[in-house]
């Protein structure tokens, strides 16, 4: 009697004990397979009725799957070379993958280099990934001197909770061993895992090992520091020679390095970490980047607005934000024997403001914005430069309106946030709409607002005509967002500014907050908060790698320098500095004592946009030459073509 299966949408009849691989042996891209919702290896055996779709080596399942399997691959070298080794949890992660273990002494890279050339030795046997199912007590049993696979074991009910990676390893029901089996059938290693995995260790195409690091176990700080080596792992040779192209590339863009070679911004230790300072030049950015936003701002119609640093702790008691957010606030400062907070967000300090007195409909949408400093105690190991701090300053606004105005003020803050991108030279971007999950109780509010909510955002985003990608149990405890996904110049992906839909701030229970509707009854408004440049921190960081440090010259510290090709040239460059200067170009004229050819170098390494150079021929002639960032040259420019130029591509806020 024949078995009745659907594949790629198609039923067809195959025999009992009929192997998924058997269906797709034609095609060897096909690594794995989606039975129903799961992912499973071609081993798996069909059922009458199961629902096939083949899994390819380069699809998102297919890449988790390679990632998975050539984790597997190193913890066995790891355990082959150093027996002693513990092994921890071992999980795809975003272009890679990574293996923890608890060592006596920390992997150097030479260690790396061994792992690796193992490695490369059990691919090459072709050894089988073969699953085999397994109760709790024999897993205990049989993995007796694994202690962390032991206390997984213990956790397996509500692994996704216990430890970032760990429900690839154990999960609710049944326990599984993944054996590596040499070709002869015996056992060359084993580790406890929910799968799928490769066929063998041969269609492993392309790999490389990172880095290692130190991991506390389970992500928490009160436990045992264990080793982490990262590793990563492509379909073919070149998509992982791309992929170490584009590490080179981003390393020579890192915000952190930059930062320093151009003057921008520092991290003392003396004030502490996530907590930067802007020099001169950066500052220059900032200020820009603020006056811009709060320019905007007022022209979208929003008053600008002022509120403390620090506030009463009952104040984030009603906004929910200590029930629902406590981790994330530092803790208490005692002052004239009551307890502060100091705030990681503006909007309970908003909420004050618009119940300050009553309101009508027909101030509806009331917008307030401000550059709120915040404060949010990031735990150390995630502190990464601007782009993740302890202390911030936000674009924060804040609309209150009637649930009729709510579609529109989306719209119109989405419609602001994007324009924005597009001035910055952000703009190849996608959004992303994070729901609730109504399995967790960090959500407050009924079913029926999220609803109403997640319609409106999801209504208002697909509108838009973008890519719209779901974010399921990704909200904030108050209510879902749309954020903005914006990809720089060599393809990363960073998160932007955000709209959130708030029904629950504005409630009885929490601010009470009300307006007079037109037949005179009190109704409670929506709260939508919005943050452009999310914090501007951070956006800073973000465009220091966009551009690699070479601002167009609306933004650049130095928008233009004079290099004077002897010091009897310095005279007719201040005079065009003072024309300049008058446009409110930031202009400086290098008047050192070094060669004409190191100043253009220095101008160079700073990444001036426009280098005037001023020779005999040019003063005569009342014109300069231009050298630009890439080393092209431009002769005999009329002293009022160079001006116009300058200017109007600051005007224009174009890239040169």
């Amino acid at each position: 009697m024949s078995l009745s299966v659907t594949v790629n949408g198609a039923q067809q009849q195959v025999d009992p004990g009929t192997r998924v691989w058997q269906l797709f042996s034609d095609d060897p891209e096909v690594i794995a397979a989606r039975v129903g919702d799961a992912l499973v290896d071609l081993a798996r055996e069909l059922a009458d009725g199961d629902v096939v779709e083949p899994v390819v080596i380069d699809s998102p399942d297919g890449l988790d799957v390679l990632r998975h399997s050539t984790a597997h691959v190193m913890a066995q070298a790891v355990q082959e070379l150093f027996p002693d080794a513990k092994l921890g949890i071992g999980p795809p992660i975003a272009d890679g993958f990574y293996y923890d273990f608890d060592v006596e002494t920390p992997f150097t890279p030479e260690d790396l280099q061994k792992i690796e050339s193992r490695m490369r030795k059990i691919v090459k046997e072709g050894q089988k990934f073969s699953r085999r199912e397994i109760s709790d007590d024999d897993a205990r049993a049989e993995l007796a001197d694994e202690p962390y696979k032991l206390e997984l074991i213990g956790l397996k009910s509500s692994a996704s909770d216990a430890a970032e990676g760990a429900s690839v390893e154990v999960g609710e029901g049944g326990l599984s061993i993944y054996d590596n089996l040499k070709r002869d059938g015996s056992l060359a290693w084993k580790d406890l895992c929910r799968g799928p995995h490769l066929p063998t260790t041969k269609r492993i195409p392309a790999f490389t090992l990172m880095r290692s690091a130190a991991a506390y176990w389970r992500g928490d700080e009160k436990n045992k520091q264990l080793q982490r080596i990262y590793g990563t792992a492509w379909p073919t040779k070149e998509d992982l020679e791309a992929h170490l192209h584009r590490i080179e590339e981003a390393q020579r863009r890192d915000h952190r390095r930059l930062g320093t070679e151009l003057d921008l911004y520092s991290f003392p230790d003396e004030i502490g970490s996530g907590l930067p300072v802007f020099h001169p030049r950066g500052g220059v950015i900032k200020r820009e980047m603020e006056d811009y936003v709060r320019r905007r701002h007022i022209e979208e119609g929003f008053e600008y607005v002022g509120t403390p640093h620090i506030a009463k702790e009952g104040l984030f008691h009603t906004s929910g934000h200590l029930p629902y957010y406590g981790e994330g606030m530092f803790p208490a400062l005692e002052v004239d024997g009551g307890d502060y907070r100091l705030k990681a967000m503006n909007c309970p300090m908003h909420n004050l403001i618009y119940r300050s007195r009553q309101r009508s409909y027909r101030e509806l949408p009331l917008r307030l914005f401000e550059f709120g400093h915040v404060y949010r105690n990031e735990k150390s190991g995630v502190i990464h430069g601007l782009t993740r701090v302890r202390g911030f300053a936000q674009d924060d606004s804040h609309s209150y309106v009637t649930p009729e105005q709510a579609p529109a003020e989306v719209a119109h803050l989405l419609n602001f946030m994007l324009s924005l991108l597009d001035d910055f030279g952000m703009d190849d971007y996608y959004l992303e709409l994070s729901t609730r999950d109504a399995s967790k109780d960090k959500f407050i509010g009924s079913d029926e607002d999220w609803e109403t909510a997640t319609k409106v955002l999801e209504e208002v985003a697909t509108a838009t005509g973008l890519e719209l990608v779901p974010d399921p149990g990704g909200a904030a405890y108050y209510g879902p967002k749309i954020s903005v996904q914006a990809r720089d110049a060599i393809g990363r992906t960073w998160q932007m500014g955000t709209v959130q839909y708030d029904f629950n701030q504005p409630s009885a229970d929490r601010f009470n907050l009300e307006y007079v509707a037109a037949d005179g009854s009190r109704q409670q408004p929506v709260m939508i908060h919005s943050a452009k440049f999310g914090s501007i921190e951070r956006f800073m960081g973000v465009l220091v790698e966009h551009y690699a440090g070479a601002f167009p010259p609306w933004l650049a510290p130095v928008q233009a320098v004079g290099i004077p090709v002897a010091e009897r040239h310095v005279e007719y460059l201040e005079r065009l500095a003072v024309r300049l200067r008058a446009e409110g170009i930031r202009f400086e004229v290098d008047d050192s004592d070094e060669r004409m050819q190191k100043k253009i170098r220095n101008a160079q390494t700073q990444k001036v946009p426009f280098m005037v150079l001023v020779g005999d021929k040019d003063v005569e002639a009342n014109a300069v030459s231009f050298r630009f960032r890439n080393g092209d040259q431009e002769n005999g420019v009329s002293l009022d073509d160079a001006v116009a130029k300058i200017v109007a591509a600051v005007r224009d806020r174009v890239q040169v």
